[in-house]
């Protein structure tokens, strides 16, 4: 480690990109906890300022997989992956629009953990507690049995990838964004071909877009979305890569072409307002603008995912679907499932 940590944190001049085998050697220290605290501190900072490249990120993406707990042959046809610092302004649209998409018959997976830095948000696992299940209580089981009753995944990813739980204190006493920051992202927990993903700057939407090549995925979009998120604005265009067919080109998706822009009110979230709110919205009892930013997003990823031959074919079934309340009972099936206690689940099978 003390090699490799001599070769990223020579300056900025003097500083080179590992290469993968030397990145997968980085990774595995740190993961397994080989690397000593000081050594681990030492290479996240330095990769911070050397900024990670291409090989980097798929390294520390692969080992942390290898690493994680996977679920394999579930049918999951969309990741959605947004920043584990959470959220502190903006509402947490992919929360309601998955239940959107599995009743629409797109099974998708959402995850994530406690709170981190840089932003220090709201996260969709407080979201997910608000619902009466304490963190603890967020098993690979209690994933698995809600997927099977409502078509959504939701992971608490330490609970999958004990590692990273393991790294947690460093990274909060550093109080920066890391490398984990995009690896933990990446997971695949639930194996999917596709995924949307959440981004704060455009700079990296190249490197991002060869990193999703070079993973395999069939398709990938790119979003800059709101706080970094993967959820398109209602009030403005956003900004996004697509990726198939190993290419990849710039996106904008702009809600006033479908006659559906509308401003959200300003206002302080809470885990438990941001619960409310997307209870509300998928029982049609929503202030418009974000009932719209759900149908907005569900009608992309449903064309992403080829559920819909275009964007306003999926806003016509996303309303459908909501007005006709089939995504409201997937969420009140996964509800359900979630908070049955685990001996009343064994019981039934």
């Amino acid at each position: 480690m003390i090699q490799l940590l001599k070769e990223v944190a020579r300056g900025k001049r003097g500083a080179r990109d590992l290469t993968y085998d030397e990145a997968v050697l980085a990774a595995e220290a740190i993961l397994t906890q080989e690397a000593t605290q000081a050594q681990t501190g030492a290479f996240f900072i330095a990769e911070r300022i050397k900024m990670e490249s291409v090989d980097e990120l798929e390294a520390f993406v692969r080992v942390s997989r290898k690493h994680a707990r996977r679920a394999e042959g579930l049918g999951i046809g969309l990741d959605c992956a947004g920043p584990y610092d959470g959220r502190k302004t903006s509402f947490y649209a992919t929360f309601p629009t998955a239940f959107l998409l599995a009743a629409a018959g797109l099974p998708n997976a959402l995850h994530g953990t406690a709170s981190l830095p840089p932003k220090w948000g709201i996260t969709l696992q407080d979201i997910v507690e608000s619902v009466g299940i304490p963190a603890a209580g967020l098993t690979p089981e209690r994933t698995l049995r809600a997927f099977e009753r409502s078509g959504v995944f939701f992971a608490s990813t330490e609970a999958w990838c004990p590692p990273l739980g393991r790294l947690r204190q460093i990274r909060e006493e550093l109080g920066m964004r890391t490398v984990l920051n995009s690896a933990e992202k990446l997971l695949d927990l639930g194996s999917s071909p596709r995924i949307v993903f959440g981004v704060y700057h455009n700079t990296v939407f190249d490197r991002l877009a060869r990193l999703f090549i070079k993973l395999g995925y069939e398709q990938a979009l790119i979003v800059q979305g709101a706080e970094g998120s993967e959820d398109l604005h209602i009030n403005r265009p956003t900004r996004a890569y697509l990726v198939e067919n190993g290419e990849f080109r710039l996106q904008i998706f702009d809600p006033e072409t479908y006659g559906i822009e509308a401003e959200p009110p300003e206002r302080t979230w809470t885990p438990a307002d941001q619960l409310a709110v997307a209870e509300a919205v998928l029982q049609g009892e929503a202030d418009l603008a974000y009932t719209n930013q759900v149908l907005f997003n569900g009608a992309v990823r449903l064309h992403l995912a080829g559920k819909a031959e275009s964007v306003e074919q999926g806003l016509y079934a996303c309303k459908a679907l909501l007005d006709g309340g089939e995504a409201h009972a997937a969420y009140m099936s996964w509800r359900t499932a979630l908070l049955e206690p685990a001996n009343a689940a064994a019981a039934m099978r």
